[in-house]
């Protein structure tokens, strides 16, 4: 399971996608190493100080090989509980519901402005509709996630 989790957030993507992490560092600061969020989030994949502290006692916020070790084992536990939760690995709006709001993605019901930075997320590693090699291989449709208020 943990091999399949860390291939998860690897997976290279089609010629014209991104992959995942490269994906996560971009729609979330830019690549950008120094950047702090509002609330206090540190590293260029944003991750809240409590949550870098549960994987390790380093404040190389800005080392960026610090900050993919930290992501990487907190991506894992997050897949590894979708997996448990759904019997499916996540698809690319799945995935980085599960690093911006894991609760959400997790009791299927997404709401409106996480899902479109869901969407955009996966427009970088889904590039014109075509699918990752990941998404592919899921042999029966994924079930889709519920954005609050929009089942209208």
């Amino acid at each position: 399971m943990r091999t399949l989790a860390f291939v998860l957030v690897l997976s290279p993507m089609m010629s014209l996608g991104m992959d995942r992490l490269s994906a996560l560092s971009m729609i979330e600061t830019g690549n950008n190493d120094r950047m702090v969020g509002r609330a206090g989030e540190i590293s260029r994949y944003q991750i809240l100080k409590r949550e870098w502290r549960s994987v390790t006692n380093s404040t190389r916020y800005q080392d960026p090989e610090t900050a993919k070790a930290v992501t990487l084992k907190l991506l894992d536990r997050r897949v590894q509980t979708f997996q448990a939760t759904y019997n499916r690995p996540p698809t690319n709006f799945e995935f980085y519901a599960l690093w911006n709001a894991p609760a959400q993605v997790l009791e299927g019901r997404v709401s409106r402005v996480v899902a479109e930075r869901c969407r955009r997320y996966a427009n970088l590693c889904d590039w014109k509709g075509k699918p990752t090699p990941v998404v592919a291989k899921v042999k029966e449709p994924a079930p889709m996630l519920l954005c609050q208020n929009q089942a209208r």
